[in-house]
This record gives structure tokens, C-alpha cells and sequence, in this order.
């Protein structure tokens, strides 16, 4: 295997580990604030600016991968 295939296929299957792990983050922290939402209506506002920020994070990891995964497809 050619180190530039193999650097590819590597990028690919980490992007992919990535996305699979950022959407099931996502979904898990969404259902905890509405569930919390839910129960504390009058508190929507502290759970919805940290679940927001939260997601933030969740979605910088997929991103960073999606970057080193293009940095890589060039060598």
C-alpha cells in the first residue's frame, strides 16, 4: 500500500469515526436540555446558552478532521 493511499483512507475512515461520534453527541446533549428544559421551564435560557456552547465544541472536533483530513489529501 502507497503511503498516499493509505494516508486517504485514513483521513476518510477518521472523518467518518468523527461525524458518527459528533452526531450522536449532538443528539445526546439536545435531548438532556429539552428533557431539562422540560422539567425546569423557567431555566430554558442558562440550559439553552450552555447546550448551545456545547454543541460548539462537539462540532469543532468534526471540523478539525475535516481540516487535517484536506491538509493531508495534499501530500
Amino acid at each position: 500500500m502507497d503511503t498516499k493511499v493509505a494516508l486517504d483512507l485514513g483521513s476518510a475512515i477518521a472523518l467518518g469515526i468523527a461525524a458518527f461520534g459528533s452526531a450522536i453527541a449532538l443528539g445526546i446533549a439536545v435531548a438532556s436540555a429539552m428533557g431539562a428544559i422540560g422539567r425546569q421551564p423557567e431555566a430554558s435560557n442558562k440550559i439553552m446558552t450552555s447546550m448551545i456552547i456545547g454543541c460548539a465544541f462537539i462540532e469543532a472536533i468534526t471540523i478539525y478532521v475535516l481540516v487535517f483530513a484536506f491538509m493531508y489529501a495534499g501530500k
